[in-house]
């Protein structure tokens, strides 16, 4: 049995998730309905079952069908500064500084990290598949340890200890470890030891970095 899910529709269907029937269904939900135009996800529960879903609801879930779609809106305007998320900010704060200090990292470098990445919504869950605060992948999560991605203090734990080793990857060049941090360490190698040329990344650096200046002249 195959289980559909997006927004608007569910759907339960006795073919596998790989035949024509399941593969068309899917690509009419992506041609036709807004919020399916992201990545499609499977997952096989423990009775065999195979959902489909462009929105993951836990790790479990695994890439099935890419398709295209643009950078997203907020890397696509200019930065609107930090006056906004005052509540989150306080309430995670205590845990970012403690994380800051457990792996020498500025406070402000991760609360600019944590604005543009999630502006603070511990159960944030993006198109792609990342999960939390500092929108930590699941691969990255295991690698870091981190079974929970939507328990704050975990999230940042391992989001920090993964930016200290990208800054230590990149001798210290906060661009290329924010570029990494975005597209991951590989995208940098493979472009030179530069910022890859994708619009998404190269927004999001700056982004970033506007936020740092802010917090370094805030907190």
């Amino acid at each position: 049995m195959t289980v559909i899910r997006n927004k608007l529709s569910c759907f339960a269907l006795s073919p596998p998730a790989s035949s024509p029937l399941v593969t068309l269904l899917v690509l009419f939900l992506v041609g036709v309905t807004p919020a399916a135009k992201a990545d499609i996800y499977k997952y096989i529960d423990k009775y065999g079952r195979v959902h489909l879903t462009d929105k993951p609801e836990h790790t479990g879930y695994m890439l099935w069908v890419k398709t295209f779609r643009p950078a997203a809106r907020a890397h696509n305007r200019r930065p609107t500064g930090i006056g906004s998320n005052k509540r989150n900010r306080a309430r995670f704060s205590p845990l970012i500084a403690s994380a800051a200090h457990r792996y020498r990292l500025p406070d402000a470098l991760l609360h600019a990290v944590i604005t543009a990445e999630s502006s603070y919504n511990p159960i944030a869950v993006s198109h792609k598949g990342a999960v939390g605060l500092m929108q930590l992948m699941p691969d990255t999560a295991r690698r870091y340890g981190v079974s929970n991605l939507t328990d704050p203090a975990a999230n940042l734990q391992g989001g920090t200890r993964y930016l200290r080793d990208l800054l230590r990857l990149f001798k210290q060049n906060l661009r290329l470890a924010l570029a990494a941090y975005n597209a991951g360490e590989n995208a940098v190698i493979r472009h030179g030891y530069k910022i890859p040329p994708y619009q998404e990344t190269q927004l999001y650096v700056e982004k970033v970095l506007q936020y740092y200046r802010q917090y370094q002249a805030a907190l």
